[in-house]
Order: C-alpha cells, then structure tokens, then sequence
C-alpha cells in the first residue's frame, strides 16, 4: 500500500536562505534545541550533511516510537530539494517498507517562498492499520519553527 500527504507552509525569507538552513545539518541543530517537545536529541551517526548523512533523531517521551535512524538520499542544490529515508528501527519495525521526507524549497518573490513537505510511504498490506500513524504535523512543525527563527534572524538589507 502506497500513501502520500504534502504540505505547504509560506516563509519569510529568501529560498537561498531558506536552502542554506534546511539544506544542511544546521537544520537539526534547530529542531533539537527548538522543538524539544517532539525530539530529545538528534545525532549524526555519519556524514557531514551531503548525501549519505545518517542521522539518528530520538524522539520526545511519549511520541509513540522512541527513535529511527534517517539518510539522506537526495540533496539537490540546483532546484532546493532534500530527501531522506528511514533506514533504521522506527517505522520500518511496524510494516513499512519506506519512509521518505522531502522538503522542496520553491522560491515566492524576492523575501518569501514556500516549504513543500512531503512524505511518501510503502507500507506492507498486513500492517496497513499502522498508515494512521502517519502525520504531515511535525514537518508543519519544523517549517514554522524555521521561519520563527529565520524572522527572529533576519539580516538588514544593508548589512
């Protein structure tokens, strides 16, 4: 069984600067001390932030699955899309077979542009009960949380 849920959230910043922060690991340094509500610690268990990176995010108490181990499968500077896939524990352990998370930075005017999340899954028919479990809401989550802080941030004109 195949599903899909995407969101658009705006933000209020350049795309080239929306792109320098999610299109790196500066990303989950934010997450983890911004939302710690949704996770305790996220660690990079190899890479440096290009293809390849593995990182294993552990989850807040009480979130329902205490940690998976995501890689980045595709970085994109060109046209600002980053994916990564779960490759370890978490929603792999109840019967699915892919866990993908995009985000597509598409540019809105000089000082705005729009975060695309999106995740794509696969899940084996026996399990498909567990595709309820799936929620687009901490990837709104974390491109709310970056255009608080990118505002919070945000460089004059000038400088």
């Amino acid at each position: 069984m195949l599903g899909q849920l995407r969101h658009e959230t705006g933000i209020q910043a350049p795309a080239t600067v929306v792109w320098q922060l999610f299109g790196s690991l500066e990303l989950g340094r934010l997450v983890e001390k911004r939302l710690s509500n949704l996770f305790e610690k996220i660690e990079v268990v190899e890479g440096d932030g290009g293809e390849g990176t593995v990182l294993n995010l552990i989850f807040a108490p009480g979130l329902g699955m205490p940690s998976y181990k995501e890689k980045f499968t595709k970085i994109d500077n060109e046209n600002r899309i980053k994916e990564a896939e779960v490759v370890e524990g978490g929603y792999l352990d109840i019967g699915f077979t892919l866990y993908r998370v995009r985000f597509k930075i598409i540019e809105n005017g000089e000082d705005s542009c729009i975060v695309e999340s999106t995740i794509e899954y696969e899940i084996m028919e026996e399990a498909a009960a567990n595709a309820s479990l799936v929620t687009i809401q901490p990837l709104i989550d974390i491109a709310q949380e970056a255009n608080a802080y990118l505002l919070q941030n945000k460089q004059p004109k000038d400088a």
